[in-house]
């Protein structure tokens, strides 16, 4: 069944037909376009009439959503394998390569 919802800006839609996963990246409401772009990284723009023929519904954003995306760093994306493990959190930060003169605890 086509889909009867206006298009939602930053919304991932699957196609039923295809499988295949698109986000829309631009509805102009006065040119009656939609921008979208397939996770493969393909843009392309459809009129307003070719949406409501769409097949597809929305979806939750792809677990690795970099796929449309070029030139994406691990660090840019809010997680990153630091190294640290569980004993580094029960030990103090170090404070550079000075060791700190402490007072002796009685």
């Amino acid at each position: 069944m086509p889909i009867q919802d206006l298009p939602i800006v930053s919304q991932w839609y699957r196609h039923f037909d295809k499988g295949q996963r698109f986000q829309v990246t631009a509805f102009d409401e006065d040119a009656g376009t939609v921008a979208i772009q397939n996770f493969d990284g393909d843009v392309e723009e459809i009129d307003i009439d070719e949406w409501y023929l769409l097949e597809v519904e929305p979806i939750e954003p792809p677990e690795d959503w970099t796929g449309p995306v070029d030139d994406v760093e691990r660090d840019d994306l809010g997680y990153s394998d630091t190294g640290i493990s569980g004993e580094d959190w029960s030990e103090p930060p170090e404070e550079g390569n000075e060791e700190e003169e402490r007072p002796e605890e009685d």
